[in-house]
């Protein structure tokens, strides 16, 4: 079938068919190169969407973790306020054990008093 391709070019003058030559061979390297730059063009296509998505994910991540981190902060929080009342109530009870303490000793004191009155 390439002879009926070729079949137009007889007659024509080593001149014209030489630069005819030149044109396909041109015609051919810029084919060539058409085709690299297509798969440069889609590979390039492919590492944007990988990145995109890559992106999208770290986006994803960095809400999660940002949630994470404010419910973190939050349970902080709570257990500070926990803390303090705890803090709060020991400082109480230690209080009432000290008045409690006083209490006894004073009550040991008069007991001292009134046995040593009744040995009298």
């Amino acid at each position: 079938m390439s002879w009926a391709v070729e079949e137009w070019k007889e007659g024509l003058s080593p001149r014209v068919l030489q630069k005819i030559h030149e044109l396909e061979s041109q015609v051919d390297k810029l084919k060539k190169e058409r085709q690299q730059r297509q798969y440069q063009l889609e590979t390039l296509e492919a590492a944007l969407q990988k990145q995109k998505q890559k992106i999208e994910n770290e986006k994803n991540e960095s809400a999660i973790l940002k949630r994470e981190n404010q419910s973190l902060m939050e349970l902080c929080d709570s257990l500070e306020k926990a803390k303090q009342k705890i803090s709060h109530d020991l400082q109480v009870k230690e209080s009432q054990v000290n008045i409690q303490s006083g209490q006894l000793n004073s009550s040991k004191k008069d007991i001292e008093r009134l046995e040593q009155e009744l040995k009298r």
